[in-house]
């Protein structure tokens, strides 16, 4: 197709002038319609990007811990309605504990702000955990009345992670997202796996190895390889994870953003073409990632990199709106 010819055009030139090295998948249903992996995953030991090598995902990770809190409102552990206190007893702000529900934290509506603040950086080797952070950020009030606009607030997740451990407990994100979805090769601990791409950062494409302190962190700190995306997006597509109530739950926009579209639990709502699609991007110096779902076509676009944004992210959007609108209508109709 054109657009495979002038993606593979794009990314060798990308590639070829060192602002890109990761891997782009793009399918639709089982069927892949486009592969690759380009440069190198450490440069020190010559060890090159596969398919089956694992990135730092950043902010996708967020679509991964609202997975998890949709399971447990489904299994009727928790409600989108329960004040965040509920399950953080002891919150150093009672007036955040008191307001700011489950639902604020999943739509960035809570007014929580975010971890990078001052002081965070000479921190960042103590505050690796949920309750490190509550320790450090807990004092903090809301910063407008819960519900009134959408601040996005990586915080949020992390209360939301917080949260996860006290409803679900330990390791209940494996136990109900990554497994059941096949994702082998992806995780959120504290711990970088051998194999972790090194990611690079600045025109010198330095490693940026200080910011391993992010793994672990349920806002941002999971790891992904382009086929365990994959697996995740077909199981929430095929209602593997969760039902289709709380599914549509999940996924639904709920939250206007401007000209970034609605807020959902977790995932970004756009349209392209004018037709629905999901997602979410993420990224910090030395890593980018997107993954973009088409819930009607059943397309499944992922990119991974281990350099600077916004290269992975770009490439994203050159695919998104690249495929032929026609092809985005439901699976079965063209």
């Amino acid at each position: 197709m054109e657009w495979q010819r002038r993606l593979t055009a794009i990314l060798d030139d990308e590639a070829g002038a060192g602002r890109f090295s990761g891997t782009v998948l793009v399918t639709r249903r089982d069927e892949t319609l486009f592969s690759a992996a380009y440069g190198l995953a450490d440069r020190e030991r010559g060890t090159p990007v596969t398919m089956d090598t694992r990135f730092a995902i950043g902010s996708v990770t967020k679509v991964l811990t609202a997975t998890a809190i949709v399971r447990l409102i489904q299994d009727g552990r928790l409600s989108a309605t329960d004040p965040a206190g509920r399950w953080l007893p002891g919150y150093p702000n009672a007036e955040l504990a008191e307001t700011v529900t489950v639902h604020h934290l999943l739509t960035h509506t809570g007014g929580t702000l975010d971890i990078f603040v001052e002081g965070h950086w000479d921190r960042r080797d103590q505050l690796r955990t949920p309750d490190d952070h509550i320790a450090f950020l807990g004092h903090r009030a809301p910063s407008f009345a819960p519900g009134r606009w959408f601040d996005y607030s990586n915080y949020g997740y992390v209360l939301l992670g917080a949260i996860i451990e006290r409803a679900g407990g330990p390791g209940y994100l494996d136990d109900a997202v990554l497994r059941p979805a096949g994702m082998t090769r992806s995780g959120n601990g504290l711990d970088a796996p051998d194999d972790l791409a090194v990611g690079y950062t600045g025109e010198e494409r330095a490693p940026n190895t200080d910011f391993r302190f992010l793994l672990g962190n349920p806002a941002g700190g999971a790891y992904a390889t382009a086929g365990d995306l994959h697996r995740f997006a077909r199981a929430i597509l095929r209602h593997e994870l969760l039902d289709a109530v709380h599914t549509e739950l999940l996924t639904t926009g709920k939250v206007n953003m401007g000209f970034h579209g609605r807020q959902a639990y977790g995932f970004a709502e756009h349209t392209v073409h004018g037709i629905r699609t999901i997602g979410h991007g993420g990224g910090f110096p030395g890593a980018n990632a997107e993954l973009t779902i088409h819930p009607e076509s059943e397309h499944v676009i992922v990119v991974l990199a281990n350099v600077d944004p916004t290269v992975a992210s770009d490439i994203a959007r050159f695919v998104d709106f690249s495929l032929p609108a026609a092809d985005l209508l439901p699976y079965g109709i063209r």
